[in-house]
Formats: C-alpha cells, structure tokens, sequence
C-alpha cells in the first residue's frame, strides 16, 4: 500500500471477546424511558445504508462496521446492495494474526476485536465474498458465538509456542486452519453468485469494486504531535496501523464535512458510557457527571434534551490515557440530526441487531459531544476530507 494507506488505522474494535461484547449489550439496553419520545430530531444528512446486521456473541464489530460501510460506499458509487460476508473477512484475519502471534512468541494480544482497518487490508489481499458464499456457521447455532473458537484458537497456538522441540514444525498452520474450518466452515475456491463464478478475488475486484488505498483514518490525542501519523496504542491494533493525528475541532471538522459530501463515516468508539442507550435511541454526556445523579435524575437525562457537557482535547486525552476511553466498539456513521434546541446528534448504524428505540431501530443518535469525547478514530473515503487535510496527507 502507499504510505498513507497506514493511516488507515485503528477504527473499530472493538470488544476483545464475545462475554464483553454480550455485557455491553445489556448494559446499553438498561434504563429505558416509558413514555413518548420527547426528543424532536430534524434530519439534516442522511446516506444511504444496507439493512442492519447482528454480530451476536463475538467481538467481531470491526469486521461488521467495516463491511458495512464497504456496503454504503458501493451504494454511493451506484452499485447494487450487496450483503457482504462479515466471517469470511474474520477467517482470513485469524490466519494472519495467529501468525503474528506466533512470531511474537505469544506476546501480543489474541482475541477476537480488531481496528477498522483490518478488513479493508483483508480484502486487499485476500478479497471478498457475500453473505450467502460464506455464512462463518459450521458449528450448529444459527448467529455467532464465538468463545469457545477463541479458545480452541489460543490454546492451540500457545501450545505451539511451548513446544519443546527447539524448533517450530511446517505443520502447525495446516492444524490452526483445521480449527477455522471446522467452525467457520472451509472457504470455496469459487462460489456462483447472481449466475456468475467466482473467486474471492475476483468478487472482490469485480463486484464490490473499492479501492482499500482511497481510505484514511484520522485521530486526535496529544501524546503524539498533530499533523503526522501515528501508531494508536490499543490492544486489537495487532496490525500495528496508523492513524493521522490532528486538533479536535480540525477532527470533528472532517467528520462533518465527509457527511455533508455524501461519504459515510466509520467510528471507533467507547459505548461502555451510561449515556450510551440503545434502547433509549440515544447516546450523550450529560454536563453533570452520572456519579452526581440520582436513578430518577440519571433516567430523565433520555427524556430530552439537557445541558451536556463541553469537551475539551485535554479531556480526551485524559480518557484514553486514564482507560476510561477504549476502543471497545465500532460502528458506521450514516448522517446527523439536530434537536429542537439545535444539537447535534450523529446517526449511527450499529451491529446488535433490530433493537427497538422511538427513533430508528438498529440506529442510535449519538449527542456531539458524546463523539467528541468518546471517539478513538474515523475511518473516511479520501475524497470525503476537506482540502486542508488532503493537502496535508499529500492526496
């Protein structure tokens, strides 16, 4: 890839195994408002988006958010909706990170969580496939749970790692691969779709058609100096990808600016928050700290609109430094809306399934200053910057 490939980094997570992933589920769904909704949205942008997916019990929301917004952006290029297959991408990234982890003799994390740009860079080397060529369940559920293939991954590996042979066999990756086969199922070397054959490869190149080099990610954190990429230091980065660090208002700017162009946007974020409510259909950070609150007083917070809370770099910085902002999910950012005193809220398409809320189910409207607190990075189409940072990544 060229150079600013690399700052395709580190969007999505997201959970590292499928009981956290399952715990931020049901804390999100908690607390929800009876009554009428009394939030009043105005739509501003809204693009286009495929039908919202369930992850299930996996951590697998990079592989999803992603795949999601590959779906949106063959939609904003004029082609067909296409249901792209989350586990086929989630497959070939285990070959890779358990090699990785065996070059690094175990000392790195393995999981199930990945970044954002870890299925872009899948799908460069090992293309694509739908939905119906690869479905990822060969083990008798009919949704993903993922524990016990995380497990028998990691053992497995670790035992490999322990051998006491002095050295490794030419024998241990045809053995991890039988593990992915036997759950996720043997990947066809061609498959037929729409009454055509064809290979990975070529679906990819052919039918969803994307260019994994026209995509950027972009952070903000003062650790690292602005205007140059980065490493971001998270666990599920284990392909060690780049994000290009720059000032939050310049940060939110882009987000703004890629929506109003017609770009989706994908998010890496923190929904562990107790403003993150998925069936209250909002997610925000009230100006007075949840700890200062009552039950009543914390519940009336999802019954409209109240003070939030003004967001400062110093503040994101001392989340992610302070472990009380991690990259614990990802999802796509399809728009935004404002509320009846003006607010902004973004329109994000999660990954849990059809979760009802009074707004739009699967959805959930997130407060601006919940994205600017709560954000590790955006994952944004080239053309969808301003030309300001285009200049300054040299596109």
């Amino acid at each position: 890839m060229k150079k600013y490939t690399q700052f395709l980094a580190i969007a999505l997570l997201f959970a590292t195994s499928a009981w956290a992933q399952d715990d931020l589920v049901k804390k999100s769904t908690q607390n929800a408002v009876d009554g009428a909704a009394k939030y009043e949205f105005t739509t501003v942008v809204d693009l286009e988006a495929t039908p919202v997916k369930n992850q299930a019990s996996s951590g697998t929301c990079w592989s999803y958010s992603t795949l999601g917004f590959v779906e949106s952006e063959m939609l904003r290029m004029g082609k067909d909706p296409i249901d792209l297959s989350e586990m086929y991408v989630v497959r070939m990234a285990y070959i890779e990170k358990g090699r990785k982890y065996v070059r690094l003799h175990g000392s790195m994390n393995f999981g199930q969580g990945g970044e954002a740009p870890d299925a872009l860079i899948i799908m460069q080397k090992y293309g694509a496939m739908p939905q119906e060529a690869y479905t990822g369940l060969n083990y008798g559920t009919e949704q993903n749970e993922h524990s016990e293939l995380e497990n028998a991954l990691k053992s497995y590996l670790d035992a490999i790692i322990k051998n006491k042979n002095g050295k490794l066999s030419n024998a241990w990756e045809k053995g991890y691969a039988a593990i992915l086969d036997a759950y996720l199922g043997e990947v066809p070397t061609e498959f037929e779709y729409q009454g055509k054959k064809y290979t990975a490869r070529t679906f990819a190149d052919k039918v969803v058609g994307i260019n994994p080099d026209d995509y950027v990610t972009l952070t903000s954190f003062t650790h690292h100096p602005f205007g140059e990429p980065f490493i971001l230091e998270l666990p599920d980065n284990w392909m060690w990808s780049e994000a290009y660090n720059m000032p939050q208002d310049d940060f939110m700017a882009e987000l703004v600016n890629a929506l109003k162009s017609g770009y989706t946007v994908e998010w890496a974020t923190d929904v562990s928050e107790k403003g993150f409510s998925v069936r209250n259909g909002v997610a925000v950070m009230p100006a007075t700290p949840w700890n200062k609150m009552d039950e009543a007083q914390s519940r009336q917070v999802f019954s409209g609109p109240h003070e939030e809370l003004v967001v400062t770099q110093e503040m994101r910085q001392e989340g992610f430094d302070n472990y009380t902002t991690q990259d614990d999910h990802g999802m796509l950012i399809t728009g935004y809306v404002t509320d009846q005193n003006g607010t902004k809220y973004y329109i994000t398409k999660n990954s849990w399934g059809d979760i009802e809320n009074p707004y739009k189910t699967g959805y959930i409207y997130c407060s601006e200053s919940f994205v600017k607190l709560k954000t590790i990075s955006f994952t944004i189409h080239k053309d969808g910057l301003t030309k300001t940072t285009k200049k300054a990544l040299g596109l």
